[in-house]
């Protein structure tokens, strides 16, 4: 999941970086429901497809000679059970981020919303499936079909909300607090905060954010953008399956309990603030991957009920 998430935030960053040229005033934004189909900008769209295949090769150029120098033939491996199941989730927002990344980006080149829709699931898939057949080819490696199964539930989650309601009412979002468990094993987890923000489970967060007003009868008084947000973690893993023995320099052995972590959370959908420009909802709505930081309330069969502030660590 570390190199999904990864491509995950390449993309994003490059996605970024062409939305925030200014759009024509005619495409509306991805939660404005099924738009009419303007006329496709073909200098945009050239530009995309081009960017799109070139971003595509390197990055997976990159990955190969990064992450994949030992290959082997093509195999499977069974990793589902590993770190409470938190990779999977993150394989399926990824998937998410991609597939809404990629339907916006063709947005601002004048696609319709149905091609769109499908093109940027279709990148997701791509991109994804593509790090599984290296997996599939990778010493200490292979093709996994949980993780698949991932990708295509997070693509599935775009794209079926695209289809059915024109807009997203429930988006999967990415939350990062710093964990105690790192510095117990740096080559795993990561000895910086950059390296932790993709290989520490423990410190990473997914979460499912409804926007309230555009899933129950509200009034007009009621603010759009509102979200309630449940999110998923996992804690006190210094281990794929289990966690290996860890003695301190007083000799005295360390231990933790596994434990998943459930929460609750408000949270917002910044690109639904009608004062926003369509342009800087189109770029707003691509980059809230990230979830706002917020006050939650967290239940975990180890505390029970705890509730949160803003946390700076996490356990």
């Amino acid at each position: 999941m570390r190199r999904c998430l990864l491509a995950g935030l390449l993309w994003l960053l490059s996605l970024m970086g062409s939305e925030a040229q200014p759009l024509p005033s005619s495409p509306l934004s991805i939660n404005a429901g099924a738009p009419t189909s303007p006329d496709i900008h073909q200098g945009r769209l050239v530009g995309v497809v081009v960017s799109s295949a070139v971003f595509y090769t390197a990055t997976m150029l990159l990955l190969r000679k990064a992450w994949y120098k030992k290959r082997v033939p093509f195999h499977s491996f069974n990793d589902n059970g590993e770190w409470l199941q938190m990779d999977k989730v993150g394989h399926a927002a990824t998937s998410y981020l991609m597939s809404r990344g990629g339907y916006e980006l063709f947005r601002w080149t004048g696609v319709n919303d149905r091609a769109a829709t499908i093109t940027g699931g279709a990148l997701a898939l791509l991109f994804q499936t593509t790090l599984e057949i290296f997996d599939g080819t990778a010493e200490g490696w292979g093709f996994s079909k949980g993780d698949m199964l991932a990708n295509v539930a997070g693509t599935a989650l775009f794209v079926g909300q695209q289809y059915a309601f024109g807009n997203q009412l429930v988006q999967l979002k990415y939350g990062w607090r710093k964990s105690i468990y790192a510095p117990y094993r740096p080559n795993l987890l990561g000895k910086t905060t950059g390296i932790q923000l993709l290989k520490d489970y423990n410190a990473q967060q997914y979460w499912l954010s409804l926007n309230i007003a555009s899933t129950f009868p509200v009034g007009p008084s009621f603010p759009r953008w509102l979200n309630v947000a449940v999110g998923y973690s996992g804690s006190g893993m210094t281990g794929g399956h289990e966690n290996p023995p860890y003695v301190d320099a007083a000799g005295k052995e360390v231990k933790f309990e596994r434990r998943r972590q459930f929460y609750l959370s408000p949270d917002a959908d910044l690109s639904r603030i009608q004062a926003f420009s369509p342009s800087a909802q189109r770029f707003i709505g691509t980059a809230q991957f990230f979830k706002i930081a917020a006050p939650s309330i967290e239940y975990n069969r180890i505390n029970g009920v705890r509730f949160h502030a803003f946390l700076v660590n996490k356990d």
